[in-house]
C-alpha cells in the first residue's frame, strides 16, 4: 500500500469486540493475563503484549504500527512529548564519560538538556559546525556516543548534508540521531539518508492541529542497544510513555498529515515569495526558496516541499515586539504546524533563558520572528503581517 493508504488503513493488532474501525482508546492501567506464563512472558519481554500502560498500552502500540509501517523502522517508541523522545533517544546511547557531537543551531529545550541535564550525569557535548564535515570528522571520536542533528535548524533554517554526516557517523561507528520534526516522514526517507535514529515531536504535523502533546523515537535497528535500552530500561525506568487519548488523536492525525501539510508547505511558500516585497521586512528566510543558500540540498534530501517554518527579520527588537503586539490574525504562540499561524520572537522566549553572548553564539538574533504558517488563506495572512510591519 501507499504512504496516504498506510496511514488511514493499517490494520488493528485484533478484531475489535464491537467491530470499530478506528482503534479505541483503551485508558486502562492493567491488562488481566489468563495464565502465570502469560504473565510473566509478557513481563519479561519474550512476548510484546501489554502488561502495564506505563510501558505498552494497545492504542499508541497502533500509533506505533502505523508509523512503523510508514517509515519502514526496525521499531518505533511514542512518548509524552518531543523533548521526552529527544531525552530516550539519547539516553539509549550515552553514558557517563561519552559524548555527544552536535551542531552550535539546536532548539533552545535541546541545548538545555545536553548543557546543563545530561552534562550534570558525566556526558559532554561538543559543538560543531555540521556544515564543515573536516571539522565533523575530527570531532567524532572513539570516546562519542552519536552524532545528533536537526534536519533544518530552529530558528537558523540550517540544512546540512545528512548523507554525508551518516558517512562519518558510521565510519566511525557511532549512530546519528536527527530530529526530522520540520519536514514530516511522510515527505522523505531519513533511513535512505543514512539516519539511524529518527526523532520526531508528534505535536506537530502529525496531531493534526494541537490536540496532543507527543514524541517517536523511530529506530532503524542499526544499532541493536537502542531497541534494548528503551523497551527493556527507559520504558520501565523512566516513565514518559505516551498516554493513550494523545495516541488516539494523533493516529487520527495520521490519517489527514499529508493533506495538511501539503496545503501548509504550499501556503509557506506563497508566503514567503510575497514577504520578500514588503519594505520593512529585511530578511525572508525559507529554504523553499530558489536563491535561498539550502534550496539545492534541501530538495535533494526532502523532495518538492520545505516545511511550512519560516522567519523575517525586522529592523530590531523593539520592532519586533511591536510587530507582534500589533497581529489580528496571526497568533501569538509558541509551538509549530498547528492549524493556525503563530508567532514568536524566539530571542526573548525559547531562547530567553540563555545570555546574550551565548544567544550570538548560537546565531540567534533578537530581529528575528519565526512563523509557523498553517491552513488559513494566505492572503488573510499576508495582509495581517502586512498591517503589523506598518503599524
Amino acid at each position: 500500500m501507499r504512504k496516504n493508504t498506510i496511514a488511514i488503513d493499517t490494520k488493528l493488532p485484533r478484531t475489535d469486540a464491537y467491530g470499530a474501525i478506528a482503534m479505541p482508546v483503551y485508558h486502562t492501567a492493567a491488562y488481566e493475563f489468563g495464565t502465570a506464563k502469560e504473565m510473566a512472558d509478557a513481563f519479561c519481554g519474550r512476548v510484546l503484549a501489554p502488561d502495564y500502560s506505563r510501558v505498552m498500552n494497545p492504542t499508541v502500540m497502533h500509533l506505533e504500527d502505523t508509523v512503523k509501517a510508514l517509515t519502514g523502522a526496525a521499531n518505533v517508541f511514542a512518548f509524552c512529548s518531543g523533548m521526552a523522545a529527544i531525552t530516550n533517544a539519547l539516553l539509549a546511547v550515552v553514558e557517563q564519560g561519552k559524548k555527544v557531537v552536535t551542531s552550535k543551531h539546536l532548539f533552545g529545550n535541546t541545548v538545555a538538556l545536553l548543557n546543563k541535564t545530561l552534562a550534570r550525569l558525566g556526558v559532554e557535548t561538543q559543538m560543531v559546525d555540521l556544515l564543515d564535515l573536516e571539522a565533523v570528522r575530527n570531532a567524532v571520536d572513539e570516546n562519542t556516543a552519536c552524532l545528533f542533528m536537526e534536519i533544518v535548524t530552529n530558528p537558523q533554517m540550517e540544512v546540512a548534508d545528512i548523507k554525508a554526516l551518516a558517512a562519518i557517523a558510521h565510519e566511525k561507528g557511532v549512530p546519528l540521531i536527527a530530529d526530522t520534526t520540520v519536514i514530516p516522514f511522510t515527505q522523505f526517507s531519513a533511513k535512505a539518508l543514512g539516519v539511524d535514529i529518527e526523532v520526531v515531536s508528534s505535536t506537530k504535523y502529525i496531531s493534526g492541529g494541537a490536540t496532543s502533546l507527543g514524541g517517536l523515537v523511530i529506530d532503524y535497528g542499526s544499532f541493536p542497544v537502542v531497541n534494548q535500552r528503551i523497551r527493556f530500561e527507559l520504558l520501565f525506568n523512566v516513565g514518559s510513555y505516551m498516554a493513550p487519548h494523545a495516541a488516539y488523536m494523533q493516529s487520527l492525525g495520521l490519517e489527514t498529515l499529508d493533506a495538511r501539510y501539503r496545503v501548509q508547505a504550499g501556503n509557506a511558500l506563497a508566503l514567503a515569495r510575497k514577504l520578500r516585497e514588503v519594505p520593512e521586512i529585511k530578511r525572508v528566510n525559507y529554504i523553499g526558496l530558489e536563491d535561498n543558500p539550502f534550496y539545492a540540498l534541501a530538495r535533494e534530501q526532502f523532495g518538492e516541499t520545505s516545511g511550512a517554518m519560516l522567519t523575517i527579520d525586522l529592523a530590531d527588537k523593539r520592532t519586533c515586539f511591536r510587530f507582534i503586539d500589533s497581529l489580528k490574525l496571526v497568533r501569538r504562540a509558541t509551538n509549530l504546524f498547528d492549524n493556525k499561524t503563530l508567532a514568536i520572537h524566539p530571542y526573548s522566549t525559547i531562547f530567553g533563558p540563555f545570555s546574550g553572548s551565548q544567544k550570538r553564539e548560537m546565531d540567534v538574533l533578537d530581529t528575528t520572528i519565526r512563523l509557523s504558517v498553517g491552513l488559513e488563506d494566505v492572503e488573510d495572512v499576508f495582509e495581517d503581517i502586512v498591517q503589523a510591519v506598518g503599524s
